[in-house]
């Protein structure tokens, strides 16, 4: 195996991992959800600066004004999305947002045909409705555990607009390109220490040791690590293998929330969700529905 292809892939299912443990982490902090993703900025700046200034990224001439103001239009949806996943957690469960989650590609797809006239073939709108299928799977689901049902369904449509607004953060970066990725992150965060600083500790500060780890992990480990993992890998593999690995944080996420707080997917959100995961898949890899049903015949 090619050298880069074996360290990209390394750095990518890292990267998965760090991301789908998350959810415990929020959870387990017990802060109100802005606390959470306020110092999640803070600790992850830090972690940033420090990383560009090692890279060198603060020279003079490596952000025009225009490419600025993209990466802080970037923050500020990556900033709302974060917000809303975390909230969706509390109300339908780390399985269930994240696998809602996932929606993302159909997010990019209708924006791109609304916003930029893109074209939307055949086989993506069948993709489209085979994780509307999966998501009407999912809503019609009864909750489990302690998540009422008007809680749960507020949950599922939170969790669907922060994938909205990862689309809208995602189309932002397209934008970005050969701009060094750590410092487009280290401007989304602080982005998000200022929108969030007014409303940030109204609950006080966490009182117990533990809820600070948490707090400096999210950010130093979830957000600077995890960056530095995720673009490494971007840059080492071809796209068809990052969207492979990608479908590792689902996966994480599922085995997380079943571990640490024994919720498991009744069988109509499974089959929920692992439509939205295929459909998701089918879009990533361009499948057809020819060449599947070829690849079934044979």
């Amino acid at each position: 195996m090619d050298k880069d292809i074996r360290t990209g892939s390394i750095e990518m299912t890292a990267a998965m991992l760090i991301s789908g443990t998350i959810g415990w982490f929020v959870l387990m902090s017990g802060q109100p959800v802005i606390d959470v993703v306020f110092w999640r900025c803070l600790f992850g700046a830090l972690t940033l600066l420090t990383i560009c200034a090692i890279l060198g990224h603060f020279r003079a001439g490596i952000l025009t004004w225009r490419l600025f103001t993209l990466a802080v239009i970037g923050g500020v949806a990556i900033v709302v999305n974060w917000l809303l996943l975390f909230g969706a957690y509390a109300r339908s469960s780390i399985s269930i947002a994240t696998m809602v989650y996932n929606t993302q590609p159909f997010m990019l797809l209708a924006i791109g045909g609304l916003v930029f006239r893109e074209k939307i073939t055949a086989t993506k709108l069948g993709w489209l409705a085979v994780a509307f299928m999966g998501m009407v799977a999912i809503v019609q689901a009864k909750p489990s555990g302690g998540y009422a049902g008007s809680d749960y369904l507020t949950g599922i449509a939170m969790a669907l607009a922060a994938a909205f607004f990862y689309a809208l953060a995602a189309l932002a970066a397209k934008r970005l390109r050969g701009t060094p990725p750590h410092l487009i992150a280290l401007i989304q965060v602080v982005t998000g220490l200022l929108m969030l600083a007014p409303f940030a500790g109204a609950s006080g500060l966490p009182a117990q040791p533990y809820q600070w780890a948490l707090l400096v992990a999210m950010g130093a480990v979830h957000t600077g690590l995890m960056y530095v993992l995720l673009y490494g890998a971007i840059q080492k593999l071809p796209t068809h293998l990052t969207g492979a690995l990608s479908f590792i944080y689902p996966v994480a996420a599922l085995a997380v929330d079943r571990i640490a707080f024994g919720h498991q997917l009744q069988m109509t959100q499974l089959l929920g969700s692992a439509a939205i995961l295929i459909a998701a898949a089918g879009m990533t890899f361009g499948w057809t529905w020819r060449s599947r049903m070829r690849h079934h015949a044979g």
